[in-house]
């Protein structure tokens, strides 16, 4: 799969459409594009990462905000499949400047919306970021 221009979307990104967006999809989405998008949220608030880093960062976020993209969210199952793939890649590019921290921070969200189990299934998320 081809990635989008996801940058021509950071003007869809606001803190306030990602809440309400996450929470929204969070059982649909699963918890690795959930886990994705947790770490590149609160990397984004970090002041330790560079501007250059956030631009991207909001780019893929604005994208998985907005309904229009790719593969349109309402189609079950594929609808969030060019999402994850937009935010594992941003992921895989800002790596380095990711906090361990910011890690855990965003495992303990995790823990709010999924079991044990469909926590589980983020372990490789991590190593293919790397």
């Amino acid at each position: 799969m081809e990635l989008p221009d996801f940058m021509n979307y950071g003007e869809k990104y606001s803190k306030r459409e990602f809440a309400e967006k996450i929470s929204r999809i969070a059982k649909r989405a699963g918890a690795k594009l959930v886990y994705a998008a947790l770490i590149l949220y609160y990397t984004l608030q970090s002041d330790k990462v560079s501007k250059k880093d956030k631009a991207v960062i909001i780019g893929a976020l604005g994208y998985m905000i907005s309904p229009l993209d790719v593969i349109p969210d309402a189609i079950p199952i594929a609808g969030l499949t060019d999402d994850l793939a937009v935010l594992l890649y941003v992921l895989k590019k800002v790596w380095t400047g990711i906090d361990p921290e910011i890690v855990e921070q965003a495992k303990k969200k995790l823990s709010k919306w999924f079991d044990e189990d469909e926590i589980a299934e983020i372990g490789d998320l991590i190593d293919s970021a790397e």
